[in-house]
């Protein structure tokens, strides 16, 4: 449904010619409110419990993940296409597409533990590589002697931008946090007050509606503020917090939604202008750099884990909604930018699906270790005696009388994949 939404953008900007749509007047207003309903999509439904779990792999991963992504990408596209807006696009897309990720979760070749860990890696370094765009566009701006601003800030210097953007991010997740407690506080008392029968679990049932309700309230009140001011770090961080009850299906919904409005106006802008060779450039060294990442950063971002994980883990590069809408967020600023961005989305994700296709056929043609033969009409030696047989020396045995072997590729970090590789 993206592609065509893309597709159906692209169409209406060749047939109409309606101009660029960053040059109307609630453009980046609409830009934020996309961005702000794809961050809280991220994160809403991040278990905390696997947020604590992996707090070493996740802060490892957004913050020198990301900062080693982006580097390595600007440092491409530098030398590609040079001046200070490389560095831009190269953050722009060093993020993992968090939706894309979650359609991959039955991958059964990843263990559990990798499959947390890139779920929580793409949903926390998309407010990560926002604020960093953000940064970043208010110095490439004033490196190229340019002017306007994506930040809160635009008379203070580019450090002072950045603390304040950050601070007021702090500040509007506080009170947000701070909305949501009362609202928990509220249903609490509800539900001490009432009695255990029939009616009380009613009355129960009306208060967690409401709550429902005021949290959606706040929710939707955040999105506006974010958007208005750009502070959409805000509400990436609220979504681990503010849960919606049995609203989340629309919320779900919305955020496709905002999906395919985003790739219809991306086919808008695209349909100004691409610029395909960049694009290349920017594909190949976004998935690249994932690589690098993955397999620099893996041991520190959870020790021991197989090398099978570590090779899914540096194949899981995806781009989608945010790179979408941060292309959006920065074209008039930097005009051209979905002209680059659009393709190396497409050839990020070509890239991905080809590479993970190779690996899953590379492990699948090759076999486990079948577990050692005993000769023909031999039984197995029993060392403590036929009455007090001690523990199998290569696992407990079968219903066909061979022993199944046990291998730390089956109880590992793995499952049931074998490390082939």
């Amino acid at each position: 449904m993206a592609i065509g939404a893309l597709v159906a953008g692209l169409a209406i900007g060749l047939l109409t010619e309606p101009g660029n749509p960053a040059d109307l007047p609630l453009y980046t207003f609409t830009a934020g409110v996309l961005l702000a309903i794809g961050l809280y999509g991220s994160t809403h439904e991040l278990e905390a419990a696997d947020v604590r779990e992996n707090l070493r792999a996740v802060v490892v991963a957004v913050t020198l993940g990301v900062l080693l992504k982006a580097a390595l990408i600007s440092a491409v596209m530098v030398l590609v296409v040079g001046g200070p807006e490389a560095i831009v696009l190269g953050i722009a897309v060093a993020q993992i597409d968090p939706l894309s990720v979650a359609a991959m979760g039955a991958r059964h070749r990843m263990s559990r533990r990798a499959k947390t860990l890139l779920s929580a890696w793409a949903s926390f370094d998309d407010p990560m590589t926002v604020l960093l765009s953000f940064y970043f566009a208010v110095l490439a701006l004033r490196g190229g002697g340019g002017s306007g601003t994506v930040s809160v800030a635009p008379d203070q210097g580019a450090g002072a931008d950045f603390l304040l953007t950050t601070l007021a991010n702090v500040v509007l997740f506080a009170i947000a946090l701070l909305v949501w407690h009362l609202v928990r506080r509220l249903t609490a008392g509800r539900r001490t007050d009432d009695s255990p029968g029939a009616e009380g679990a009613g009355t129960r049932s009306v208060a967690a509606r409401r709550a429902d309700v005021l949290a959606l309230l706040l929710v939707v009140v955040l999105v506006l503020v974010a958007a208005t001011y750009m502070l959409v770090l805000a509400v990436a961080l609220a979504g681990l917090f503010v849960r919606v009850g049995r609203f989340k299906p629309y919320v779900n919904r919305t955020v496709s939604g905002a999906f395919l409005v985003a790739a219809g106006f991306l086919g808008v802008l695209l349909a100004q202008g691409i610029d395909p060779l960049p694009g290349l450039a920017l594909g190949a060294a976004a998935f690249g750099a994932q690589m690098v990442a993955a397999l620099l950063a893996g041991p520190w971002l959870v020790p021991g884990i197989s090398r099978v994980d570590r090779y899914y883990l540096g194949l899981g590069q995806q781009n989608g909604i945010t790179a979408i809408l941060l292309a959006l967020a920065l074209e008039p600023q930097f005009p051209g930018t979905a002209g680059v961005v659009g393709p190396a989305i497409l050839v990020v994700n070509v890239l991905h699906h080809g590479a993970n296709r190779l690996l899953d056929r590379k492990l699948d043609v090759t076999p486990p270790a079948p577990p050692p033969a005993l000769p023909s009409g031999q039984e197995k030696p029993t060392p403590h005696g036929p009455e007090t047989a001690g523990p199998e020396p290569y696992g407990p045995e079968t219903a066909g009388g061979g022993a199944a072997r046990t291998s730390p590729a089956a109880d590992g970090p793995m499952g049931t994949a074998p490390e082939v590789i």
